[in-house]
């Protein structure tokens, strides 16, 4: 039996269209669960946050924030190879993230009116970046950069301890290269509850970043609106549009990269090639034999794995457009020719040299992507995402005697008398 489904566009079932276009986590289940320890953080603070560390991570903390001599034996202790390449990743994300910067544009919008807007940023921001199944140290890299750049005054990071407390040596030498002022050991909803609410260790931000499981979620969904969120997060998603150019093999290492993040990470393939879609089935079973989490992958391809053929390379397009993925990639003759009809996706891979987990690492984009559909309404994180504009106008006297007609009968239109007359009466005085 083959580890994934394939099924022709015209064919598709109510699941097989749920998997496609209704991603979204259902919550309702754990919000009991998590809105008390969201309760119990805010009332009991640090004491609260030692007694869950203990109970879901196994780690019995004496303190929660990482201290300087831990991060000197994470330097010590770290892989050289793992340390030059993270170097390697900050240099390309800094230098995708860099020109993202705002430099004032002034606009006269009437004589003697000028109108700009400038960037402020946020002051505190809270990073979250999960643990468990992984160290996702260049996760640290893709939320401290733009926040670095954004210029922001306080960031703290939290990450869940292991069950002797410690934190991998590459996420806490990743942090430091980057420049995080803070790092704590938490893990879960009590972790959005501590950035949320602020403890007795824990500094209380204004913006939560970073995605994470269930519980991870539902607490940023309850954080809102005592905290901005950069996005609700769902698994990680894989969708490739393909067509009979491209290389089966390729397409199935990629779909099992993206399966092996969790069991309920989504990974389809859709393409007009019936014999294409057969050859990347049966690569599939043959690489799963040597995954290393081969068990979690084939769970993965259970659920949420399937392989759509369609009757055309447009349809294809069209349904990738629907199902709104957080990775990309179009495996075309003409990759390129596709791009214009995508208008929700996260990150997009074109060609056949551009597999997700170069973005994931490498390419300088950013790996912290909207999931569940969510890219029909939000876009990475940027720097953008850790800030904000502010607008700007400066008047001189003749600028507004100009706009005061346009003032006065728009203002007393709406019956505010006080707006004309703030306008008229600094014109007459003036004159």
């Amino acid at each position: 039996m083959q580890p994934m489904r394939i099924v022709a566009s015209r064919d598709l079932t109510e699941r097989d269209r749920a998997i496609l276009f209704e991603r979204r986590q259902s919550l309702e289940e754990i919000m009991p669960a998590v809105r008390s320890i969201m309760e119990e953080v805010r009332q009991d603070g640090d004491t609260a946050l030692l007694r869950f560390t203990e109970r879901f991570d196994g780690a019995r903390l004496e303190q929660l924030e990482v201290t300087p001599e831990e991060l000197d034996r994470a330097d010590a202790r770290i892989d050289p190879d793992v340390r030059a390449a993270l170097e390697e990743e900050i240099r390309a994300v800094r230098a995708f993230h860099s020109v993202q910067a705002h430099v004032p544009e002034y606009v006269e919008t009437s004589p003697g009116v000028v109108a700009w807007r400038e960037w402020r940023p946020i002051e505190r921001v809270g990073l979250y970046v999960p643990g468990g199944r992984a160290a996702y140290a260049s996760s640290v890299v893709m939320l401290g950069i733009p926040a670095a750049l954004a210029g922001c005054s306080h960031i703290a990071l939290c990450t869940p301890p292991g069950e002797d407390g410690s934190l991998p040596a590459a996420t806490l030498a990743a942090a430091r290269l980057v420049g995080i002022h803070r790092v704590f050991k938490l893990g879960g909803a009590q972790a959005i509850a501590a950035m949320t609410y602020g403890t007795e260790s824990v500094p209380k931000v204004d913006k939560l970043f970073g995605a994470g499981n269930s519980y991870v979620t539902a607490a940023k969904l309850l954080a809102f609106p005592d905290c901005a969120l950069d996005a609700p997060a769902g698994p990680s998603e894989l969708l490739i549009i393909a067509d009979d150019t491209a290389e089966p093999g390729w397409i199935a290492a990629d779909l099992l990269s993206d399966v092996e993040h969790g069991p309920d990470s989504p990974a389809c393939l859709v393409t007009p090639s019936r014999a294409l879609a057969e050859r990347v089935a049966a690569a599939i079973g043959e690489q799963l034999s040597t995954l290393p989490k081969q068990e979690l992958a084939r769970t993965a391809l259970g659920r949420w794995g399937l392989i759509v053929v369609t009757e055309s390379i447009e349809e294809a397009g069209e349904i990738a457009d629907r199902y709104a993925p957080e990775h990309l990639e179009i495996m075309t003759r003409e990759p390129r020719a596709l791009l214009p009809r995508i208008t929700n996706a996260g990150s997009v891979f074109l060609g056949p040299f551009s597999p997700n987990a170069a973005g994931d690492y490498a390419t300088g984009t950013n790996h912290v992507l909207p999931t569940a559909r969510y890219a029909r309404t939000f876009g990475p994180v940027s720097l953008d995402s850790f800030g904000r504009l502010i607008e700007c106008q400066e008047l001189s006297v003749a600028g507004l005697e100009g706009l005061v007609p346009t003032i006065a009968a728009l203002a007393r239109a709406e019956g505010l008398e006080g707006h004309a007359r703030a306008a008229e009466m600094r014109v007459e005085e003036a004159s």
